[in-house]
């Protein structure tokens, strides 16, 4: 549970601003969609090796 505590005459936007970035930093939005539907433990490690391959294809040509 993340906590934002609202400093006395802060602006609401500015503190909404301050929980959006914590959601993004602790990636609790991946993790609701990833526990959404069950994936097996080959398909997880294949998709991973995939990513991998291809942020090694990009590296490659960039170099």
């Amino acid at each position: 549970m993340l906590i934002i505590n609202v400093k006395e005459g802060e602006n609401i936007e500015r503190a909404l601003k301050r929980f959006k970035r914590k959601v993004r930093d602790t990636k609790q939005i991946n993790n609701l969609r990833d526990k959404k539907q069950f994936t097996k433990k080959s398909v997880r490690k294949r998709m991973q090796m995939e990513k991998a391959v291809y942020k090694q294809a990009l590296k490659i040509k960039e170099e």
